[in-house]
């Protein structure tokens, strides 16, 4: 009598780093169906809706303008609007920390179809990195259209640089970094809950590390001797690129660009092997 063949084994035994390509397509359309629940109900019952992806940075840029640099007088450099290099920074950030918040509670968020249904436990933060890139495109369109703005309204003269063509690099070093950072912290807490609440507190400490509302150039000038915390910061440095290939602003750094995309890959590949870990018995402490 032949062996009986199966179509699908479903085994809690997987390699450390098993990131199965063939068993996310088969899945793909739960994931595009994750991605379109992301997109569709977090604004549903809202007045103004997706005009919220506009609001924030917008307000946020204006908010940082009149401190850090009308009160504080942070420079931007080269006669780059304040409005126009926070904003930069900002849609830099926000897609680096949507992804990192919304993929850290992966496990705890979704205990309860976890515990029911199989399928790739990965696709539910790869979900979260797609639906924000949504979110990204509308914010990038948003400073754009500031951008055009300020050159042929304001007469300023800003130009990107041929570095621009690395752009999908920086998105994706972003996209990896959070994927990776977040589950990490997800797979923590399934046995730590505290670390819900650091994340939330952690994040905002982090962006004032991150040079988003000033150039590294002025932390180097103004406090030196703790310029490396944020010289190796890969998110400082992936948004200090960002201004470069859309500014012109500070020296594009092929080193440190590097170093924040091996990095990013680390990150990634040791999250995915605590996520990998974590997802076999997660269940039983969640």
């Amino acid at each position: 009598m032949s062996k009986e063949q199966w179509l699908y084994t479903i085994s809690s035994k997987h390699k450390l780093i098993d990131f199965n390509f063939k068993e996310i397509w088969r899945y793909k359309d739960l994931l595009f169906l994750f991605v379109k629940r992301d997109v569709v109900t977090l604004y549903k019952q809202t007045i103004l809706g997706p005009l919220w992806y506009v609001i924030q940075p917008l307000f946020t840029s204006v908010i940082f303008t009149l401190i850090f640099n009308n009160l504080a007088n942070i420079p931007t450099g080269d006669g780059i609007p304040a409005f126009l290099f926070n904003l930069a920074g900002i849609t830099t950030w926000n897609y680096f920390k949507l992804c990192l918040t919304g993929t850290s509670n992966t496990f705890t968020k979704n205990q309860g179809i976890f515990g029911k249904v199989y399928f790739p436990r990965v696709i539910m933060p790869l979900s979260v990195v797609i639906s924000n890139l949504l979110r990204f495109a509308i914010q990038c369109m948003v400073f754009i259209g500031f951008y055009i703005y300020y050159v042929l309204l304001e007469d300023v003269s800003i130009l990107p640089n041929w570095n621009l063509v690395l752009l999908p690099i920086v998105v994706l070093v972003m996209a990896l970094l959070g994927l990776g950072f977040g589950m990490l912290i997800s797979s923590m807490t399934t046995k730590y809950r505290d670390l819900t609440f650091l994340v939330q507190f952690g994040v905002q400490l982090l962006m004032y590390g991150s040079a988003v509302m000033y150039p590294i150039s002025f932390f180097r000038k103004e406090l030196p001797e703790y310029v490396w915390l944020v010289e190796y910061n890969p998110i400082a440095i992936i948004i200090e690129s960002f201004r470069h290939m859309t500014l012109g602003v500070e020296i594009f750094d092929v080193n440190k660009f590097t170093y924040a995309i091996v990095f990013s890959i680390i990150t990634f590949m040791l999250g995915l092997v605590v996520f990998n870990k974590t997802e076999k018995s997660f269940i039983d402490t969640v």
